[in-house]
């Protein structure tokens, strides 16, 4: 059995060989298919990957609550259009929701850093402890500012690797002082680089502050309301408890809030986590609509093989006649051109696999996109490739298979 099968590529191999560039024009079909799908899919992993790295960034589990969303006289404001959202709310939230683990309050603002002759517009965040253990941000350099440096209102200074690069250099700014609005800080530490966000945003172009001394000395009091803040970030105690931790704090806020049942909140809630996973989401079905595009590319060359092979067929009903006076049984046949299918729909893949990789390189290079190409790919298109040429050489394979002998003999 297995020499019959070595027989039948061999025959196979020289039948392909003999006629060269009519088998590589049959092939073209699979390679552009094969090639396509392998480059679709590979864009799409990539795409699917970098949200989630981007997701991985901001950190787990998290939910921001915004002021906002304030109903007056039947109009929906939107959010930030109101200071409701103190820093009591955040100290609140941690400590009666058992489903939070962690709740910082956060004010934000723009000003520009000066460290002796350099200068830079920068994103100024004042905040307490906890934002760096939400965001899961470490401290790369020095130490992180702590809870008596938010009741001290230290003029302290956490800088994000971009900041650094811009006033520093390759220099160590640990220790050095900066000032903010002509307010002096002491860089404590430097933060370990975060990468861009979602939205295209430089993560690492921000110093952090105590909140206290970003509202007192840098920023100011935004409102009547001196204990208002911008947001809260919040992280749920697990990935599953995310909506049972938005359903508490939406709960606390309104009592808090003084809210009537027939209110509407006065703040809105974002889980970050979700809208992710729904680009990531977006993402996949992206690729797998592209790739079943790219898929039609293999159908239509499928189409070609049968077509060519119906050809040999007929090119070759002498050669099935003496085969078949000779002893040649019908399986003989069949196996003949089926092998032959089939080894042009496998060669053809393996072309468009090695054509797909480089595309993908290529396309990373020059769209600066993340590209992945997965074994999983490279699995499935040889066997999608490889079911073509067993589904289209089948017709013809049958048909030279089923030719009369004497027919065959005839056959001019």
């Amino acid at each position: 059995m297995r020499a019959h099968w070595i027989s039948s590529v061999h025959v196979a191999f020289t039948a392909l060989k003999t006629n060269r560039v009519r088998s590589a024009l049959t092939m073209l079909g699979i390679v552009i298919g094969v090639a396509a799908v392998i480059a679709t899919v590979a864009v799409g992993t990539g795409a699917s990957r970098r949200v989630q790295s981007q997701i991985a960034s901001i950190g787990s589990n998290m939910v921001i609550v915004i002021p906002g969303s304030l109903t007056s006289s039947g109009l929906q404001l939107g959010t930030g259009s109101a200071t409701t959202l103190t820093r009591s709310d955040a100290r609140e939230l941690s400590a009666q929701c058992p489903d939070i683990s962690d709740a910082a309050p956060a004010v934000r603002g723009a000003a520009s850093v000066v460290y002796e002759g350099s200068n830079w517009g920068t994103t100024v965040l004042g905040t307490t402890p906890e934002y760096l253990k939400i965001r899961d941000i470490s401290v790369a350099k020095g130490e992180p500012f702590n809870q008596q440096d938010i009741e001290k209102a230290s003029k302290v200074a956490l800088l994000g690797p971009t900041v650094v690069q811009k006033l520093y250099g390759s220099a160590d700014p640990v220790g050095t002082i900066i000032r903010i609005k002509q307010v002096p800080f002491v860089v404590q530490g430097v933060l370990t680089p975060k990468g861009q966000s979602a939205g295209g945003q430089d993560q690492d172009d921000i110093v952090l502050l105590p909140i206290t001394s970003t509202k007192q000395k840098v920023l100011g009091f935004k409102s009547a309301n001196a204990d208002a803040v911008d947001a809260i970030l919040m992280q749920a105690v697990a990935s599953d408890r995310i909506d049972a931790a938005q359903e508490e704090a939406r709960s606390l806020l309104r009592q808090r809030h003084h809210l009537l049942p027939n209110e509407d909140d006065d703040f809105s809630m974002r889980n970050l986590e979700e809208i992710f996973k729904a680009q990531a989401t977006s993402s996949r079905v992206m690729s797998l609509m592209l790739a079943a595009v790219a898929s039609v590319s293999l159908i239509v060359g499928g189409i070609g093989i049968m077509n060519i092979m119906l050809v040999s067929v007929r090119e070759r009903t002498k050669e099935i006649g003496l085969r078949q006076a000779v002893g040649a049984k019908t399986r003989d046949i069949l196996t003949q051109f089926l092998v032959e299918a089939t080894t042009l729909s496998i060669c053809g893949g393996v072309v468009g696999i090695v054509i797909g990789i480089v595309s993908s390189i290529v396309i990373s290079r020059v769209a600066g996109w993340q590209t992945v190409v997965s074994p999983s790919a490279i699995v499935l298109a040889v066997t999608f490739s490889a079911l073509v040429g067993i589904g289209f050489g089948f017709y013809p394979a049958r048909k030279a298979a089923y030719l009369d002998p004497i027919e065959a003999l005839r056959f001019e």
